[in-house]
Formats: structure tokens, sequence, C-alpha cells
């Protein structure tokens, strides 16, 4: 498996301000499938801002073992605000070429071609010419996950992606990037608040609390404990495993946790 980025012993925070996790030596590579789980305010954002390169590190050093960073797509969280224009569906997934086509060039027959080939499969190239603000919160989304495949990404970057969803939209939506992530053998990692989501589509997982002090990677069949959950967020949390099913809940007395 090929590294995409690597943090060597990153100190990660906003400038001149102090490091809000312990150093961190981590990384990602093609094929991998992380979910970020922490409590709000834990520093989710910024260890994802710094993965995306729009902070800077404090300390330590960002890797590209490639030589160059990695093609990125990313996928916001689902509130935004509304267009000021109706864009179609069809315009907002070639946003995702930008890269591409740079700051001159106007998007080309190849360029629609792959843009609708992205909307096919996420299942939506019948709605490509749709204004894209009539589409449902979960068909909205996985027209931002297209739009970010449009990118021809290596690396597929989703912020809280299915907050505002209903829970059988979320398992939709994880189910299609975890079937991308194993056909286009890109790497992905995906912050959510939601802990059954990460233990059962990430085969990794990051744990992250900057109230603690607090950084931990590893697979998420480890990661993803009772133990390890119910302190992370400060509550009795139980997780169950059965089978392929993940269920979780907050246990019914209180217990310290240490």
């Amino acid at each position: 498996m090929s590294s995409l980025v690597s943090f060597e012993q990153v100190s990660i925070g906003h400038r001149r301000g102090e490091a809000l996790l312990p150093p961190i030596s981590w990384s990602i590579g093609r094929g991998d499938l992380i979910g970020v789980l922490g409590p709000n305010g834990s520093g989710k954002s910024t260890f994802l801002k710094t993965l995306l390169g729009l902070l800077p590190p404090l300390a330590g050093r960002v890797v590209h073992p490639q030589g160059r960073p990695p093609r990125l797509g990313y996928v916001p969280q689902s509130a935004r605000p509304d267009f000021a224009y109706p864009l179609s569906v069809l315009q907002v997934v070639l946003m995702g070429r930008a890269a591409q086509l740079g700051l001159v060039r106007r998007p080309g027959h190849s360029d629609v071609a792959v843009a609708r080939r992205q909307l096919e499969a996420v299942g939506l190239g019948a709605l490509a010419d749709q204004p894209f603000r009539s589409l449902s919160g979960g068909q909205q989304q996985r027209a931002l996950v297209a739009r970010a495949l449009a990118a021809e990404p290596e690396l597929l970057v989703l912020d809280e992606p299915t907050s505002e969803m209903d829970p059988a939209a979320e398992h939709a939506l994880l189910s299609l990037v975890g079937s991308l992530t194993r056909s286009r053998d890109v790497g992905v990692i995906f912050v959510t608040h939601e802990i059954s989501s990460a233990a059962g589509f990430g085969r990794g997982a990051v744990l992250v609390d900057r109230r603690a002090q607090y950084f931990e990677a590893g697979l998420a069949t480890e990661l993803i404990t009772s133990e390890r959950m119910s302190r992370l967020y400060g509550r009795p949390i139980e997780v169950r495993r059965e089978g392929d099913r993940v269920l979780v809940w907050l246990a019914a007395h209180h217990e310290e946790t240490r």
C-alpha cells in the first residue's frame, strides 16, 4: 500500500498558537478508509485542515512520499448556503474539474464526460440537468461526492458528510464511498460524530481529543471499543459487534471511566 501523506511528529494548531494535540506520527495510503472521531472542539477540523494543506504544521513535517501532494477530492458538511442562482447538478459536479482546467480554460467535452461518469457512479446520471437545489439532502451529498470524484482524486476527504442525513441515507452514502474506495484504489478519510458509522465503514480509525491531549490511530476494530469510546466522550458508551453489524448505545448506569 503506497502512502499518500505522512505526518512526522507534526504539531497541529493555528499560527502563533499552542499545539492542540501531542506530536502526531501517522500516514494514510491508497485503499485506506479511515473514520475520525472526537467530541466537539477536539481538534478534528484542525487535523483535517493540516492534512489538506490549508494549515501549516507548527512543528514536524507533512511528507508526500510521491514527491508531490496527492490529488484531492473534498466533500463538505451537509449544511450549505443556498446557491444564488440555479446551478444544474452537472454544473456543480464540473466544479470538481477546477484544478485540471486552471484559471483560463473552460470545461470541454472531455470534462463534461468525466462529470457525467461520476454522476452515473453515484446513481444521479438521470438528474444531471436538474437544478442542484431541487435535490433532496441525500442526493445533494451524492452530487458533492461526484464533484469530488470529478477531480480524479488519489485522496478523498469528507468532513461530516452525513451530519444532516437520516440513517438510511447515511448508510447509502457511506456504502457508496466504501465501494468507490475499493474500485478506484483511493485513500478516504471521513470525519463523523456517529460512532457506528466509523466502526461499521472505516477499516481504520483516528481518535482525537485536545482537552485530554489525546491522539490515537489504528484499526477500527481495535480502537472503537466500549472502553475507548467512554473515555473519549466522557460518558458510558457500549460498543458491540454482531457479524457485520455494529451496535452503539449509552449505558444505562453511569460508571466512572478512567
